[in-house]
């Protein structure tokens, strides 16, 4: 279970909210109005005041590196700090089935970073987060620069997740797609925040 309690920083107003094992829960609101800021929050990327409790343990009795793998924030572009593919899996078996779960050659990992293309970064990025098993994603946009099949099989992974206990805090500006994944929405604007039913 996570627990979000009076999380809160410059630009988002107090956030309450419990995330059951296996839920997702769609944040939904314009752009600007704070939806990767909260995403951010929760995984102590940025400042912010409040407490979020994974598993009845405290976000801040453990270090920020152990945190995030545990609860892992997936950006809409994420970020790359060596030359190559490969050197951001630790683990390539692992990363080898996700990558060709996503319809990636088995060369992939020798691929330069400055080849990949917008969604190739996207999907890469998640393939990366997943082999460290976390207890809860946050996806921002996970399909945003994708096709419909390449979404798909996108979808199909985080689907399996959930169905094996992971939670997940998902923004999308897709109702269809919120719909398929959620039954609750947390919905953002100008930094203020409503939860309710989908």
């Amino acid at each position: 279970m996570l627990t979000i309690q009076n999380l809160n920083r410059q630009g988002l107003e107090p956030i309450d909210l419990t995330l059951e094992n296996g839920e997702c829960l769609a944040v939904m609101g314009p752009s600007g109005s704070g939806k990767s800021l909260f995403l951010r929050a929760i995984a102590d990327l940025d400042t912010n005041d409040g407490e979020v409790i994974l598993d009845d343990v405290e976000r801040s009795s453990i270090p920020a590196p152990q945190w995030r793998r545990q609860v892992s924030y997936v950006p809409a572009e994420p970020g790359w700090w060596a030359d190559d593919v490969g050197s951001h899996f630790a683990n390539k078996p692992a990363a080898a089935e996700l990558t060709r779960e996503m319809q990636f050659p088995d060369d992939v990992f020798s691929w330069p970073v400055e080849r990949l293309s917008t969604g190739e970064r996207q999907r890469l990025g998640l393939a990366r987060a997943l082999t460290l098993q976390p207890r809860c994603l946050l996806l921002d946009e996970p399909t945003s620069g994708l096709d419909q099949e390449t979404g798909g099989r996108v979808e199909a992974l985080i689907a399996s997740c959930l169905a094996g206990g992971t939670m997940a805090l998902m923004v999308t500006h897709d109702v269809a797609q919120a719909k398929r994944f959620a039954r609750r929405i947390l919905r953002l604007d100008a930094g203020k925040s409503e939860i309710g039913a989908l």
